[in-house]
């Protein structure tokens, strides 16, 4: 029997199934009819062909693996290479998908087309390039109905975006721990008095927060009156968002620790060059589709990565600006990187309804081959994580790797034991390498930095 996957249920028109790494959508009898209406719309293949909507091609009877109900429409998707969630996008990432929501809502619209909601989770990326997924969220315009989308889009990506554009505060871990995101009065209330001089603010945040708390207050047995919305001001409303959002930049003061890393670390030219020419031979050796690059920076190993072989690369770190840099970098230079936000002492754990609507990174992050270039000092110094866990975590990523092991002779060492007590006398390279070999094959090691750095290619156990 064939279930739909976790986070598909919410939506009564249609499910989305996984059979055998085929993505197949069903669309129920009593929506089957309006998507066919958006389906003749001149904007659905265009969308397609732009790559801003994913392409969907009509399923036969006998071309479907599923066994589908009387006038059921099926509807196969290609498969996005990795499925990301809003609360791991850096702030650019966010701000490319919620300006792709708007460019294709309104190109929509002039086609009679609109969005019935404004959900992040409608946008998936390839690479740096954002695509919209939902097909069943497009349906026919009716006159004069609003966007009934607006809240769910303030909530999920302009309220996110307020807190990292105007306080300087990443929504990361807030979003995670609201799936649905933001409120208007959550945000107002941490905002400041001048904030209210703006319009697009005093409008988008005060005063939709003002009408919330008014709605609550209200009786139940109170129905709110539907305002009408001209098809004109509705257009009007989704350009004046787009220009707003497409005005708003990251204030990055306070939010990075390693943004500059790759400019101020402690590396010479010919141990920067040994690296690099270690992590190349590893990766051309092994040639990985998919590589995660776990603690990516800006990038520098990535790029390296894919010129040496891989196919795409996934990138997960913790350091915000740092990841604003790599998203962006990846767009200009149309690298096919992902990178997302990952605090690899709490990863994104499973979760939303009973547990599974949301899976975890470990079980999303599947990949041929991963770099972990200083990163477990930091699990291990910096956050107290065992070396004999911290280790196997990182093998378990992918069945090939580089590991880098930094000595506590290193000035980064030095520097983070500076102010605390060394309570780690496991944290030597002879330990590390028994745990790495309990776990891995350990086939080749570079040492660079006069010693106080070491480079462990492995290929993890069965």
């Amino acid at each position: 029997m064939n279930n739909p996957v976790a986070g598909s249920f919410r939506d009564p028109a249609g499910h989305v199934y996984d059979i055998d790494g085929r993505i197949i959508r069903t669309i129920a009898p009593e929506a089957v009819e309006d998507f066919r209406q958006v389906m003749a719309a001149p904007c659905f293949q265009s969308l397609i062909d732009d790559g801003w909507l994913i392409d969907s091609n009509i399923l036969s009877a006998e071309d479907c693996p599923l066994d589908l109900p009387d006038k059921t429409m099926a509807i196969e998707h290609s498969r996005i290479p990795f499925i990301s969630y809003p609360y791991e996008w850096s702030f650019a990432a966010l701000k490319s998908a919620a300006l792709l929501h708007l460019d294709l809502h309104i190109r929509c619209m002039d086609d009679n087309i609109t969005l019935c909601d404004g959900s992040a989770y409608n946008i998936q990326f390839i690479g740096p390039r954002p695509v919209f997924i939902d097909l069943l969220s497009l349906r026919p315009y009716r006159e004069g109905e609003p966007w009934a989308g607006y809240r769910q889009f303030c909530e999920q990506f302009i309220n996110p975006l307020l807190l990292g554009a105007k306080l300087g505060i990443a929504p990361n871990a807030w979003y995670r721990g609201a799936l649905e995101g933001i409120t208007a009065g959550d945000l107002a209330s941490m905002l400041k008095w001048q904030h209210r001089l703006s319009w697009n603010m005093f409008w988008h945040v005060f005063m939709q927060a003002s009408l919330q708390n008014k709605a609550t207050a209200q009786s139940g047995n109170s129905v709110p009156k539907i305002p009408h919305v001209a098809r004109a001001g509705k257009i009007a409303i989704l350009k004046q968002l787009r220009k707003w959002i497409a005005s708003l930049s990251l204030k990055s003061s306070g939010i990075s620790t390693w943004g500059d890393y790759a400019h101020s670390h402690s590396y010479d030219s010919d141990a920067e060059s040994q690296k690099r020419d270690f992590v190349a031979a590893a990766v051309k050796d092994v040639t990985p589709a998919t590589l995660l690059d776990l603690g990516c920076n800006v990038g520098d190993y990535t790029v390296l990565a894919l010129e040496s072989g891989a196919g795409r690369v996934l990138g997960a770190d913790a350091d915000h600006l740092a990841l604003e840099r790599a998203f962006s970098r990846a767009q200009a230079e149309d690298l096919d990187f992902l990178p997302l936000y990952l605090d690899g002492a709490n990863p994104t754990p499973s979760q939303g309804w009973n547990g599974v609507e949301r899976d975890s990174f470990t079980t999303r992050a599947k990949s041929d081959m991963s770099l972990s270039l200083a990163v477990l000092h930091h699990l291990v110094i910096g956050r107290n994580i065992p070396l004999d866990q911290a280790v196997p975590w990182i093998v378990s990523l992918a069945p090939n790797g580089v590991m880098e092991f930094v000595t506590k002779d290193d000035p980064m060492i030095t520097r983070m034991l500076a102010l605390r007590e060394d309570i780690f006398p496991d944290y030597t390279q002879a330990r590390f390498e028994e745990i790495l070999s309990e776990h891995a094959t350990i086939t080749a090691s570079q040492v660079v930095l006069g010693g106080n750095r070491v480079l462990y290619r492995f290929t993890a156990r069965a």
